[in-house]
């Protein structure tokens, strides 16, 4: 049943609470902008210019698979022939079997600081029709970015997965075409960070948003006697950017003023979000979501819906009756109460999950209210489905 939303008066109504335990609607600690020492690092929120990651990609053989591999595939064979001629086996594409072995993708993050010769993770994942790469091996094979090569993967690959059975009857743990290499990657080139240009330095905000610019900017100035910075030397440039000049005393050691900006706490601020998740039953609610004074219809329909046979047998007189499987499906709905709640007006994202535990909602029920909340615009808030 779709929930049935009126606008109206103030409530009367005292809605007595109901205990609910597969809805699990509850405030999560929020960060309240008076809130006493509340706040979040700089560094947990932000970044400085020069400081982000940097994906690097390429294309591997996995060999040693049991019987696994791709199907023969072109380009299968001729990433096995080019494999065996890069170590002096010239043999023709035609002529090599692949089951053993499959063609995969290779994406790693680089770290901006990480050096030539430390070791990063990557993330392999099957290109053809390999139904698992359970047990094998990457050989060699370069991660480049723009041309360049920024490091070379090697090495037993790891998803602890596996896949038994025939056609009709299988088995599947995790996801056995993909998988992960532990340090499976040595760096062979850096990337140059460069924290400061011109006596400046840019931090970018994770999440754009004008007001939390607004207040690190002012958290910035609020230490400037103790980073010795002069005037307005922080200043929020839009949304996303806060351009800082570099006081004299840290011209010398730009790493070290970094790290005391990221130390400085800054209260940051959300707009008014309930993000739901159809699949997992999954509902976060920031806590400036509001609801206008509604009423709410609830019920429950509960489907049933069963496919069997069952087998009618001749009468035992009979001469030319034969044994049928005569279809036996069950279709059974149920419809369990529901009232019509009148809600006042909700300021608070816990005034909201208590009003709707009372209902005895559970969560893909509340995705449907809070569904019809925002098509009748009683939920003043963003509303994203995943």
């Amino acid at each position: 049943m779709i929930p049935v939303l009126a606008f109206g008066q103030q409530a009367g109504i005292t809605i007595p609470p109901v205990l609910n335990p597969s809805a699990n609607l509850r405030a999560v600690s929020p960060l309240r902008a008076n809130a006493v020492g509340g706040g979040v690092r700089i560094k947990d929120i932000a970044f400085f210019k020069g400081e982000h990651p940097n994906a690097i990609s390429g294309v591997g053989v996995v060999t040693g698979l049991n019987n696994t591999g791709d199907k023969d595939t072109i380009y299968s064979k001729q990433a096995i022939a080019n494999l065996l001629k890069h170590y002096g086996i010239n043999v023709p594409a035609s002529s090599v079997s692949t089951k053993n072995s499959a063609v995969v993708t290779l994406t790693a993050s680089l770290n901006p600081y990480a050096k030539k010769g430390s070791k990063i993770d990557i993330s392999i994942n099957s290109m053809g029709d390999s139904t698992s790469l359970t047990g094998g091996y990457l050989h060699l094979a370069p991660l480049t970015a723009g041309g360049r090569v920024f490091a070379l993967a090697s090495g037993p690959l790891s998803n602890n997965s596996f896949s038994l059975g025939t056609g009709n009857a299988q088995v599947t743990k995790n996801h056995p075409t993909g998988g992960i290499l532990i340090n499976g990657a040595v760096v062979e080139r850096e990337v140059p960070v460069t924290l400061m240009v011109d006596d400046y330095m840019e931090i970018f905000l994770r999440t754009p948003d004008t007001v939390l610019a607004a207040r690190m900017e002012e958290a910035i100035l609020g230490q400037a006697q103790r980073l010795g910075g002069v005037g307005n030397f922080a200043t929020a440039i839009d949304g996303g950017t806060i351009r800082i000049k570099v006081p004299d005393q840290f011209l010398a050691a730009p790493v070290q003023f970094a790290a005391q900006l990221q130390s400085i706490t800054v209260v940051p601020d959300s707009r008014a979000v309930v993000v739901m998740n159809e699949r997992t039953g999954t509902i976060v609610a920031t806590s400036r979501v509001r609801v206008l004074s509604c009423a709410v219809a609830h019920g429950n329909i509960y489907l049933t819906v069963a496919k069997s046979e069952d087998i009618s047998q001749p009468n035992a007189l009979s001469q030319t009756g034969t044994t049928q499987r005569v279809p036996a499906d069950v279709a059974k709905v149920t419809e369990g109460g529901g009232g019509l709640h009148v809600f006042p007006e909700l300021p608070t994202v816990q005034e909201v999950s208590e009003a709707l535990n009372s209902l005895g909602a559970t969560p893909r029920d509340m995705m449907t209210i809070f569904s019809a909340m925002k098509e009748a615009g009683a939920l003043q808030a963003e509303l994203k489905m995943q």
